[in-house]
């Protein structure tokens, strides 16, 4: 299912963890790989982002594979409370999308400025 802005995303999917790590190969516009898990020592705050990142975020059932994890640039962390659950992750993509946006040209080419 899908609103009304799909036609807008680009999705491509690839049949591996490999596989996408060999589509990157030889790009030089490819960017940092950033995971976001509950495991990270960084907030994702405190956090540099740069326009070419990508995102990853595992599955709310089982987490991050350990091979993405030993692959990853940089792993961050929404900050929660003590004793509570992680968020869900739609949640958390959203809250670490919007600081990485606000902090890169994407928020101000929107804004056209």
């Amino acid at each position: 299912m899908a609103l009304d802005y799909l036609d807008k995303v680009h999705i491509h999917r690839h049949v591996s963890w490999d596989a996408f790590l060999e589509s990157r190969k030889g790009d030089a516009n490819v960017g940092r790989l950033v995971l976001l898990s509950t495991k990270a020592e960084i907030l994702y705050t405190d956090f540099s982002f740069r326009e070419n990142d990508t995102l990853i975020l595992g599955r709310e059932s089982k987490g991050t594979p350990s091979i993405i994890h030993e692959t990853a640039d940089a792993r961050l962390k929404v900050q929660m409370q003590s004793g509570a659950r992680s968020l869900n992750v739609a949640i958390a993509a959203a809250m670490v999308v919007g600081e990485a946006l606000r902090q890169t040209t994407g928020r101000h080419k929107e804004n056209g400025r």
